[in-house]
């Protein structure tokens, strides 16, 4: 496994990134001392290293731009409280480089070590030139001056960075991790050793929920992945021994990842409706205050719950609701 010279224990920005839920009350309203409940039960999960708020797992293209730094602040305000080394970063998703920029500066007065930048979203219908993908990094890294985790999207979409433009991105020095999300095993490897060999300060962490072992047994410094904000002490047991070469203890984890997968996301990628089936299964295992999904998601059906229930079980959980 390719490594910086810093361990991998010691480096702040290899290791399990939980992308964290958002429960709301049933008006639809953030409920914020659930939120806050939610908050500390993660930061007192070992072996993590930061929380992330307001990306797709925690619904941000819902939530008010007011909405979002006040999340950010919470999280905030509940690592502070737990006294744990663990890094903020919250989700940035604008469809311009000003707009990103105050978000981003919202976020950092608001108490964020770092920003997971998304792309602009109109991108994903029209596309873009590579100077304008290049571009929006560089400007938001210039202004809003705080660190950023690039947000990289499927290779099937339009707005999935080349690795000619990765090499670029990595070039600035506010650039400090790739969140790498591209779905396509014939370029993981690739990109990851040529990222690596042109910036090794920059980290390279998986995002892919439903290929958790192949991307980590093959390359990788940890995870930024939704299924830590659902089940943590797992997916440290898994990312922990990937990245330690462990075979043996990767695929004991393994064997509980799988079935967990397969009732989250269905066999397909993350996304609305299996972020919202992640949302339930926490919910009924008691660790988060409500299953109410945003709008326009509709809520699942009572026989929907009740499966999640049961393959819970058939997995060992115990649900307490």
């Amino acid at each position: 496994m390719n490594t910086t010279e810093l361990n991998y224990h010691e480096h702040p920005w290899m290791g399990v990134f939980p992308a964290t839920l958002c429960p709301f009350n049933a008006d639809e309203s953030i409920d914020e001392p659930g939120l806050r409940a939610y908050f500390a039960w993660l930061c007192q999960k070992r072996g993590l290293k930061g929380l992330v708020c307001n990306g797709h797992t925690g619904e941000i293209m819902a939530l008010s731009p007011e909405e979002r730094t006040r999340v950010t602040r919470i999280l905030a305000e509940e690592v502070k409280k737990s006294g744990r080394p663990l890094k903020v970063i919250t989700g940035i998703a604008a469809e311009g480089s000003l707009v990103a920029i105050e978000h981003a500066k919202a976020a950092k007065a608001a108490g964020a070590d770092a920003i997971l930048l998304m792309p602009p979203h109109y991108q994903l219908r029209f596309g873009r030139p590579s100077d304008t993908a290049i571009g929006f990094i560089k400007d938001v890294a210039e202004g809003a001056d705080i660190d950023i985790v690039i947000h990289q999207y499927p290779s099937w979409t339009k707005v999935g960075y080349t690795l000619a433009e990765m090499l670029e991105m990595v070039k600035l020095p506010r650039v400090v991790c790739i969140k790498m999300g591209t779905r396509d095993m014939a370029r993981w490897l690739y990109d990851y050793e040529q990222l690596k060999a042109a910036a090794p300060r920059v980290t390279i962490v998986t995002c892919h929920d439903e290929y958790l072992l192949p991307t980590l047994i093959e390359a990788g410094d940890g995870a930024l992945i939704g299924f830590g904000g659902f089940a943590p002490e797992l997916m440290v047991e898994l990312v922990d021994a990937c990245v330690a070469g462990d075979l043996p203890a990767a695929k004991r984890a393994q064997r509980t990842v799988a079935p967990l997968a397969r009732l989250i996301y269905n066999f397909g990628e993350p996304g609305c409706s299996a972020h919202q089936r992640m949302k339930v299964a926490l919910w009924l295992l008691g660790h988060i205050s409500s299953p109410v999904f945003r709008r326009p998601t509709r809520p699942l059906t009572p026989a929907q719950v009740d499966r999640i229930r049961a393959d819970l079980l058939a997995i060992g959980y115990k649900p307490v609701r």
